[in-house]
Protein backbone atom coordinates (compact mmCIF):
# COMPACT_ATOMS: atom_id res chain seq x y z
CA UNK A 1 0.00 0.00 0.00
CA UNK A 2 2.83 2.34 0.88
CA UNK A 3 4.34 2.15 -2.62
CA UNK A 4 0.97 2.70 -4.29
CA UNK A 5 0.30 5.68 -2.03
CA UNK A 6 3.71 7.15 -2.80
CA UNK A 7 3.29 6.63 -6.56
CA UNK A 8 -0.18 8.19 -6.52
CA UNK A 9 0.72 10.98 -4.10
CA UNK A 10 -2.05 10.10 -1.65
CA UNK A 11 -2.27 8.72 1.89
CA UNK A 12 -2.15 4.97 2.49
CA UNK A 13 -5.63 5.14 4.02
CA UNK A 14 -6.91 6.62 0.74
CA UNK A 15 -5.39 3.77 -1.27
CA UNK A 16 -6.76 1.22 1.18
CA UNK A 17 -10.24 2.76 1.02
CA UNK A 18 -10.25 2.84 -2.79
CA UNK A 19 -9.11 -0.77 -3.02
CA UNK A 20 -11.78 -1.82 -0.53
CA UNK A 21 -14.45 -0.11 -2.66
CA UNK A 22 -13.15 -1.83 -5.82
CA UNK A 23 -13.37 -5.19 -4.04
CA UNK A 24 -16.92 -4.44 -2.85
CA UNK A 25 -17.97 -3.52 -6.41
CA UNK A 26 -16.44 -6.71 -7.78
CA UNK A 27 -13.86 -4.84 -9.88
CA UNK A 28 -11.10 -6.65 -7.99
CA UNK A 29 -12.18 -10.25 -7.65
CA UNK A 30 -9.07 -11.84 -6.24
CA UNK A 31 -5.64 -11.20 -4.85
CA UNK A 32 -4.49 -14.70 -5.79
CA UNK A 33 -0.95 -15.07 -7.14
CA UNK A 34 -0.40 -15.72 -10.82
CA UNK A 35 1.72 -18.74 -11.67
CA UNK A 36 3.78 -19.40 -14.77
CA UNK A 37 2.75 -22.90 -15.94
CA UNK A 38 6.06 -23.33 -17.80
CA UNK A 39 8.00 -22.71 -14.58
CA UNK A 40 5.86 -25.40 -12.93
CA UNK A 41 6.75 -27.96 -15.62
CA UNK A 42 3.90 -27.34 -18.07
CA UNK A 43 5.50 -25.49 -21.01
CA UNK A 44 2.90 -26.53 -23.58
CA UNK A 45 -0.32 -24.55 -23.79
CA UNK A 46 -3.29 -25.19 -26.04
CA UNK A 47 -6.88 -24.25 -26.67
CA UNK A 48 -9.19 -27.23 -26.92
CA UNK A 49 -12.51 -26.34 -28.54
CA UNK A 50 -15.33 -28.68 -27.58
CA UNK A 51 -18.65 -29.49 -29.24
CA UNK A 52 -21.21 -30.78 -26.74
CA UNK A 53 -24.68 -32.18 -26.64
CA UNK A 54 -26.37 -29.01 -25.30
CA UNK A 55 -28.29 -30.99 -22.70
CA UNK A 56 -25.01 -31.98 -21.05
CA UNK A 57 -23.29 -28.58 -20.90
CA UNK A 58 -23.59 -28.08 -17.14
CA UNK A 59 -22.74 -31.69 -16.31
CA UNK A 60 -19.79 -31.73 -18.70
CA UNK A 61 -18.47 -28.48 -17.26
CA UNK A 62 -18.59 -30.02 -13.78
CA UNK A 63 -16.53 -32.95 -15.09
CA UNK A 64 -14.05 -30.57 -16.72
CA UNK A 65 -13.50 -28.96 -13.29
CA UNK A 66 -11.98 -32.28 -12.19
CA UNK A 67 -9.27 -32.08 -14.87
CA UNK A 68 -6.46 -30.02 -13.31
CA UNK A 69 -4.79 -29.28 -16.65
CA UNK A 70 -7.74 -27.10 -17.73
CA UNK A 71 -6.86 -23.60 -16.55
CA UNK A 72 -10.00 -21.91 -17.88
CA UNK A 73 -13.08 -22.67 -19.96
CA UNK A 74 -15.50 -20.36 -21.73
CA UNK A 75 -18.84 -20.83 -23.48
CA UNK A 76 -18.40 -19.46 -26.97
CA UNK A 77 -20.49 -18.62 -30.03
CA UNK A 78 -19.66 -20.40 -33.26
CA UNK A 79 -19.16 -23.99 -34.32
CA UNK A 80 -17.96 -25.05 -30.85
CA UNK A 81 -19.65 -24.75 -27.48
CA UNK A 82 -16.68 -24.38 -25.15
CA UNK A 83 -13.10 -23.25 -25.47
CA UNK A 84 -10.76 -24.65 -22.84
CA UNK A 85 -7.26 -23.43 -22.21
CA UNK A 86 -5.07 -26.31 -21.08
CA UNK A 87 -1.46 -26.75 -20.03
CA UNK A 88 0.62 -29.87 -20.58
CA UNK A 89 4.08 -31.26 -19.96
CA UNK A 90 4.54 -32.26 -23.61
CA UNK A 91 2.63 -33.36 -26.71
CA UNK A 92 1.96 -36.83 -25.32
CA UNK A 93 0.46 -35.32 -22.18
CA UNK A 94 -1.66 -32.98 -24.32
CA UNK A 95 -2.99 -35.98 -26.22
CA UNK A 96 -3.90 -37.66 -22.90
CA UNK A 97 -5.74 -34.53 -21.78
CA UNK A 98 -7.64 -34.37 -25.07
CA UNK A 99 -8.63 -38.03 -24.74
CA UNK A 100 -9.75 -37.38 -21.17
CA UNK A 101 -11.95 -34.53 -22.40
CA UNK A 102 -13.41 -36.74 -25.12
CA UNK A 103 -14.41 -39.34 -22.52
CA UNK A 104 -16.71 -36.88 -20.74
CA UNK A 105 -20.36 -37.72 -21.36
CA UNK A 106 -21.87 -35.37 -23.94
CA UNK A 107 -18.63 -34.41 -25.68
CA UNK A 108 -19.12 -34.96 -29.40
CA UNK A 109 -15.94 -33.53 -30.87
CA UNK A 110 -12.80 -31.60 -29.95
CA UNK A 111 -10.35 -29.49 -31.90
CA UNK A 112 -6.96 -28.60 -30.44
CA UNK A 113 -4.84 -25.57 -31.27
CA UNK A 114 -1.34 -25.46 -29.77
CA UNK A 115 -0.11 -22.10 -28.48
CA UNK A 116 3.24 -21.35 -30.10
CA UNK A 117 3.95 -18.18 -28.11
CA UNK A 118 1.87 -15.77 -26.07
CA UNK A 119 2.21 -12.40 -27.77
CA UNK A 120 -0.01 -10.50 -25.34
CA UNK A 121 -0.23 -12.05 -21.88
CA UNK A 122 -3.38 -11.63 -19.78
CA UNK A 123 -3.61 -7.93 -18.95
CA UNK A 124 -6.06 -5.39 -17.64
CA UNK A 125 -4.07 -2.18 -17.20
CA UNK A 126 -5.18 -0.86 -20.57
CA UNK A 127 -8.83 -1.27 -19.53
CA UNK A 128 -8.22 0.91 -16.48
CA UNK A 129 -6.48 3.51 -18.63
CA UNK A 130 -9.36 3.52 -21.12
CA UNK A 131 -11.91 3.74 -18.33
CA UNK A 132 -10.03 6.65 -16.75
CA UNK A 133 -9.97 8.40 -20.14
CA UNK A 134 -13.75 7.98 -20.30
CA UNK A 135 -14.13 9.48 -16.83
CA UNK A 136 -14.92 6.23 -15.03
CA UNK A 137 -13.52 4.77 -11.84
Amino acid sequence: MREYARALGVARATVSSRIEKLVERGVIGSFAPHFDPAALGFPLGAFVHVTLDQRTLTRATQEFLKIPWITEAHSIAGPYDLSCRVVARDHEHLEQITLQLQEVDGVQRTRTEIILRSRIPPRHDQLLDALADLGGL
